[in-house]
């Protein structure tokens, strides 16, 4: 899993064993992005999580509150990733 920048956004997309993983992991996440009231657009589809990060308010463009809550979401899958 790596975080790729293009278009104005952060996006990645992350891989876990089944969907009650991938569900834990977004309900985890959900919970620091309440915290910092900066929120992704993600979607879920089975085992698979696909994340994209933009600020809205500052013209759609990559900014320190999306890098920070990147940082945070990859903290947060090394507990759930499979190797």
């Amino acid at each position: 899993m790596e975080w790729k920048e293009s278009n104005n956004q952060l996006s990645a997309s992350f891989v876990f064993a089944d969907f009650i993983g991938a569900f834990a992991f977004m309900t985890e996440v959900a919970i620091h992005v309440e915290k910092i009231n900066h929120h992704p657009t993600w979607s879920n589809t089975y085992n698979k999580v696909d994340i994209k990060l933009t600020t809205h308010n500052a013209g759609n463009t990559v900014t320190e509150k999306d890098r920070k809550l990147a940082d945070i979401i990859t903290s947060v899958y090394a507990k759930y990733k499979v190797d």
